[in-house]
């Protein structure tokens, strides 16, 4: 099982001193949350802020794009060096050239899906997706709480993927803590992302180590 504490969460004023405590820390993943303001009601950072993070980062990038129109920039951010680059399904027009875009430029291939859009979606394309991206919160905000529906999607995520023979990760983003991890994991998840309960905690890293031996 993997951890990738979201940045989204870090100090800003502080990242680098954050991106530290992760590098120092259990945690296999930076998880980073590109927001445009159009497919979410929010804005987070952009190119210049990943390539700083890249910059002092000792562990994978793994990069979700909830953007509209991703492909512009998929060759963008294998530049920067992203491990692994998850697209919204409900922003994609023809996701099966995305995923093998993305592929093309050396970087995994995620689908993220938000809480209202269900798993069978992706049944004609499952054995193309790298990762799996289940959305437990609506996406836009941190710190909010944890959709209960999420474990019953994460069983149907982990029925497909064995009935197609695929090799997709699944992972669950929002809401995560120490009292619904061990669950997630059991229903089938394989990454973590935690964002408020690693950063706000009084010891991130022994938070970490926490949601690791979940």
């Amino acid at each position: 099982m993997l951890i990738a504490p979201s940045l989204l969460a870090a100090d800003f004023a502080n990242l680098q001193r954050d991106i530290e405590m992760v590098n120092r820390s259990q945690a296999d993943w930076f998880h980073i949350d590109i927001m445009d303001g159009l497919f979410v009601p929010n804005i987070s950072y952009g190119m210049p802020v990943v390539k700083a993070i890249k910059a002092h980062a000792q562990k994978p990038l793994d990069v979700h794009l909830m953007i509209v129109d991703p492909d512009r920039y998929i060759s963008e951010f294998a530049r920067l060096g992203s491990y692994t680059l998850s697209v919204h399904y409900e922003a994609c027009t023809h996701l099966h050239r995305t995923l093998q875009a993305i592929k093309h430029e050396g970087m995994l291939a995620g689908v993220a899906l938000n809480p209202h859009t269900p798993i069978h979606v992706l049944e004609d394309i499952i054995t193309e997706v790298d990762l799996l991206l289940i959305m437990s919160v609506n996406p836009g905000f941190g710190g909010q709480s944890f959709i209960e529906n999420t474990y019953k999607k994460v069983s149907q995520a982990k029925e497909l993927i064995l009935k197609s023979h695929a090799k997709t990760l699944i992972e669950v983003d929002g809401g995560v803590n120490a009292q619904n991890a061990p669950k997630l994991v059991s229903a089938g998840a394989d990454v973590l992302v935690a964002g408020n309960f690693v950063f706000s905690a009084p010891d991130p890293e022994k938070t970490i180590a926490e949601l690791k031996k979940d």
